[in-house]
């Protein structure tokens, strides 16, 4: 059985427009506070404390109640999903293909996918908070393997980043980078996922 797994941010989901919103929000300056957002996203993605993570970026003031908040905003900026990537996903799915989901990515964010209508299309969705580790680590990749019972050579794999797609390559799985659902699919042939 062959798989095809994807990443989720920037390649399902659009790059969130919400981060001049959340600056706001807390009435910090847009520069310094999207500065912030990205530095401490690794680790946030790899502990997923949302509290943490928020008084990391905007200070300690932030208490539970307003964390909360900022967690539902992100959330909301980050699942709007490119229509070519859910049409491709049909697509794989009416196929037969099994896919898996595999995204550095908060637990209370993993959730929220969770929740989304064309989640049902993949057999099994991973987040790296909910793992205790991020891509491009191997063991994030090995962890895949395991909870869908396959050999590397038998998955597919597509991400944003090319350090992940490195990292999964180093794991023994095909894998290409994401630009575009039609840029993928001259490799989903070749793996035999799509027909010609």
């Amino acid at each position: 059985m062959r798989w095809v797994v994807f990443d989720f941010g920037q390649v399902i989901g659009l790059r969130t427009e919400a981060v001049p919103e959340l600056a706001a929000r807390v009435g910090a300056p847009l520069p310094e506070f999207e500065v912030a957002y990205w530095a401490n996203r690794a680790e946030y993605d790899r502990l997923g404390d949302d509290l943490a993570y928020w008084r990391a970026v905007a200070g300690e003031a932030v208490d539970a109640a307003l964390a909360a908040e900022l967690t539902e905003l992100d959330e909301a900026g980050w699942l709007t999903v490119d229509p070519a990537a859910i049409a491709l996903i049909v697509e794989l799915s009416e196929r037969g293909v099994p896919m898996a989901l595999l995204s550095n990515a908060p637990s209370s964010f993993g959730r929220a996918v969770r929740a989304q209508p064309w989640a049902k299309y993949f057999r099994t969705l991973l987040f790296s908070a909910d793992l205790g580790v991020t891509k491009p680590d191997r063991a994030i990749y090995e962890t895949l393997l395991d909870r869908i019972d396959a050999l590397a050579a038998d998955c597919f794999f597509t991400d944003d980043r090319q350090t992940n797609v490195d990292g999964a390559i180093a794991v023994g799985l095909r894998a290409a980078r994401w630009h575009s659902a039609d840029a993928l699919r001259p490799h989903l042939v070749e793996f035999g996922a799509l027909a010609q």
